[in-house]
């Protein structure tokens, strides 16, 4: 079975896109992880890191060995990696199913968690990411 690698905070990320990125190539890219996640028929393993995964492979702003966007882009998110593997209690470069990640994200993370865990991130006043853990959260778990 493929394995695939995401980074940490792309773990909250693929529950709220919705086609926006930073190049065509990118949201490609984006998109056709985006669509193997949430499809419950499609079974994988995801491999968490810290640093570049598949969907980096399509970003303009990938450099050799670290994200270029700007002076303090690497370190901010690689920060957002470790804030979000910390929260879900994951260990990095450990392999997951998909299923038991996605159920755990639904579990272990609110809506409002995301101020801090993507703190600064281009895309959290968007508001997507928390509409889409909220749906999550509503698909997956049932109402108290």
């Amino acid at each position: 079975m493929q394995i695939s690698k995401l980074r940490g905070h792309h773990l909250l990320c693929v529950h709220g896109f919705q086609g926006m990125g930073y190049s065509p190539v990118f949201i490609e890219r984006m998109r056709d992880i985006v669509d193997k996640i949430r499809d419950s028929s499609h079974d994988m393993w995801i491999e968490v890191k810290v640093g570049f995964d598949d969907a980096c492979a399509a970003c303009p702003h990938k450099g050799e060995a670290e994200c270029e966007r700007d002076a303090d882009s690497d370190d901010h998110v690689k920060g957002m990696d470790r804030k979000v593997i910390r929260h879900l209690e994951l260990e990095q470069d450990a392999i997951y199913r998909k299923e038991w990640l996605v159920k755990r994200t639904a579990e272990m993370v609110e809506p409002d968690d995301l101020d801090f865990l993507c703190r600064d991130c281009s895309w959290l006043s968007a508001g997507v990411c928390k509409t889409g853990l909220r749906q999550l959260k509503e698909k997956l778990l049932p109402s108290v």
